[in-house]
């Protein structure tokens, strides 16, 4: 049984989208929100006071952002697929400037989680920008503009921090979210005046009953993650958590394999192609966020340990910058290797060049430009991975679910760099040395974090061993315009 998809009336648009101006604007929609994930973290360690709240209950300004970004990442893209990557686009960015103003506007906890939040419900900006690629660009266009979308997190991300620092160093902290919102201002219009709406489009009843399963399920998830280390990894509370994860997590996988129209296909998530990026992601989500824990602590801590380099917060930010160009400059070329090799090289490239940049990282860090050397090198390796991952998932699922597809990626990530941050915190915690009567992480904790995320990367290259050397024959190829194929109906 099969239902053709809804496509929209009105006026045809021009068949050349101004493929450059398309691509600039999401682009600068992905470094938006990348920014946005970056934005507290050099005034984590005075939120308590600037909230009027203890260090636990302010970390939820973190901890509100990721369960958000969470739940909205694959809720976004399949409503993108169904009703239209655009209006999805701006949704989210409509979102992140609310979450902004409202952060911006607040003294008091409350206000600040829920502006928090608000933000995280923008995080599929990505997945649905490189979506919206896939629909309006040439083929021979789409490999190099997707891997630059990709990129964006980590130009944002790594951009921001020295940013992020600057004017906290130099403002009021509330004006760290008037920035943010001002960008997401920006993202939006330009967005409305040179992005066009797709015409591939599902159609269908949107999943609520899945929603709401895998929020419950991934909160639940994420939450004893993230919390754990906190609350006590064998307490009732993180234990009850993960039961409660599996328990729904199973019971929606079943639910969703036998509705007629899922949140997530996972029929499609199954095919070895989509199955094995996906795992790979969760390693390389893994592997990157490992070095943003790592290398910030050893360039703040003292001195005086004997390992530490004792720098500011802003020199945090412009040791890790580097990485978030480096990143951009390697989108290009890791779209000429999937060009000439196969996105599947790509993804294996990038896992080794990331492993090596965790074993010159053991070697090397007692210097600034040590830290600054690894940082490129592991951003290298990323950059590779991050745009394979786009065109391995295209090429293996139809352009009604791209969206959808994508987003599931991203939310892979994520769940990796849940688990390296919980991972790392354990081992730093756990492995100490004693400075003024203070316990701090020690040089072997660093590097068996390091050690940790070379691991991870190499588990990134196994997993992408098993991927098909090529897209299976009857999936479209990664940038083939949309055929007006019928929605299987399950």
């Amino acid at each position: 049984m099969s239902e053709a998809p809804v496509r929209p009336t009105g006026p045809v648009r021009p068949a050349d989208p101004r493929p450059n101006a398309v691509v600039a604007v999401l682009a600068l929609a992905g470094i938006t929100v990348s920014l946005m994930q970056t934005l507290v973290i050099p005034i984590v360690p005075e939120l308590p006071g600037f909230l009027h709240a203890s260090a636990s209950d302010a970390a939820w300004a973190v901890t509100a952002t990721l369960l958000a970004a969470a739940v909205a990442t694959p809720v976004a893209g399949r409503l993108g697929d169904m009703f239209g990557k655009r209006l999805m686009l701006l949704v989210s960015l409509a979102l992140l400037v609310t979450g902004s103003v409202v952060a911006a506007l607040s003294d008091t906890l409350v206000p600040m989680i829920v502006g928090r939040a608000l933000q995280g419900l923008a995080a599929s900006v990505v997945p649905l920008g490189i979506s919206i690629m896939r629909d309006e660009l040439p083929p021979e266009r789409l490999a190099g503009s997707t891997a630059l979308m990709s990129a964006s997190l980590g130009v944002g991300g790594a951009l921001g921090l020295p940013a992020a620092a600057f004017i906290a160093d130099h403002f009021d902290w509330h004006v760290l979210f008037w920035t943010s919102a001002a960008l997401g201002v920006v993202a939006l219009a330009l967005v409305v005046l040179l992005v066009p709406e797709s015409s591939v489009r599902s159609g269908g009843r949107f999943d609520a009953v899945g929603a709401a399963g895998l929020a419950v399920g991934l909160v639940s998830l994420l939450l004893a993650v993230s919390k754990g280390a906190d609350w006590g990894w064998a307490s009732g509370t993180t234990l009850g958590l993960f039961a409660l994860a599996v328990v729904v997590l199973t019971a929606w996988g079943l639910f969703e394999l036998r509705t007629a129209r899922p949140l997530v296909d996972l029929r499609t998530t199954a095919r070895r192609q989509v199955l094995f990026t996906n795992l790979a992601s969760i390693a390389f989500g893994f592997s990157m966020f490992a070095m943003s824990l790592v290398l910030p602590q050893l360039l703040q801590l003292p001195t005086q340990t004997g390992y530490g380099l004792g720098r500011s917060m802003m020199t945090v930010g412009l040791v890790m910058a580097p990485q978030g160009l480096v990143m951009m400059a390697f989108a290009p070329v890791s779209a000429a290797v999937t060009r000439a090799k196969g996105p599947k090289i790509t993804l294996m490239i990038g896992a080794v060049i990331v492993a090596a940049g965790y074993g010159l990282n053991i070697l090397l860090m007692s210097q600034v430009w040590h830290l600054v050397l690894v940082s490129c090198v592991i951003g290298a390796g990323v950059g590779f991975a991050y745009g394979a991952m786009p065109a391995l998932i295209m090429g293996a699922v139809p352009a009604s679910e791209t969206a959808a597809a994508n987003s599931l990626n991203t939310l892979m990530r994520s769940i990796g760099t849940s688990v390296a941050s919980a991972v790392a915190g354990v081992i730093l915690a756990h492995m100490t040395t004693s400075l003024g009567g203070t316990a701090l992480p020690s040089e072997n904790a660093f590097k068996s974090v390091m050690a940790v995320g070379a691991g991870a990367a190499v588990l990134a290259l196994v997993l992408a061993s098993f991927l098909p050397g090529r897209p299976p024959a009857d999936a479209p190829p990664a940038g083939a315009p949309a055929e007006p194929a019928a929605e299987s109906v399950h």
